[in-house]
């Protein structure tokens, strides 16, 4: 087996999860980002688990298409997808900041899942884990959403927040995966990078 894997995320954060794990990694990215985000269109009444199993299938299937357009060394390949749910509304990447401020008063003072499904192929044998963590938000002020908006960390995160940067100070309590609400669950990651290790 390599002794690397493929990413097929544009997300540091994984990157740095990854190599947290002591897992070096390559990016295998698609060329076209309109066509990958639009793999991340909602269908009417998805359940935000269905939901984000289901992007993440896409991405594995897009990225092991590019694996095999571009002829690349076998490795094991790995995609993930966040999403922010609050009674079953999903809370996707904000479209702006006006977005994005609707969200997080949303999410003020209240508690909400976030999920993070992971797959991962190699060979003929493919697994994937869903873990899912509980977050609650301090009540927050006009002031505390300005503050936080004009950060700019809040570009391209579900829920518009990221657990790991300024809006820690916004989080009461969290039951589950820190490093699952960032991005990659690290014991359900590792768990299926044994098994393509054993089976791929």
């Amino acid at each position: 087996m390599a002794d690397f894997i493929y990413l097929a995320s544009q997300s540091p954060r994984r990157r740095q999860l990854l190599e947290q794990l002591g897992v070096p990694a390559r990016l295998l990215l698609p060329a076209d980002v309109e066509a990958a985000e639009a793999l991340e269109v909602e269908r009417a009444g998805e359940a935000p688990s269905a939901y984000v199993r289901r992007v993440t299938r896409l991405k594995l299937d897009a990225a092991a298409q590019r694996w095999r357009e571009q002829r690349l060394p076998p490795a094991p390949l790995l995609c993930a997808d966040t999403t922010v749910t609050l009674d079953r509304q999903i809370l996707a990447k904000p479209r702006d900041a006006a977005d994005a401020a609707r969200m997080l008063r949303q999410l003020s003072g209240g508690t909400h899942r976030v999920i993070t499904a992971v797959a991962v192929q190699h060979g003929g044998w493919c697994g994937e884990a869903l873990s899912t963590s509980r977050v609650r938000f301090a009540a927050l002020s006009d002031d505390d959403i300005s503050a936080y908006l004009a950060s700019g960390e809040w570009g391209g995160k579900a829920g518009a927040y990221a657990i790991q940067g300024r809006a820690a100070a916004f989080i009461e309590h969290i039951s589950g995966s820190y490093s699952g609400i960032m991005g990659l669950p690290l014991f359900e990651t590792a768990a299926l990078l044994r098994q393509a290790r054993e089976r791929g």
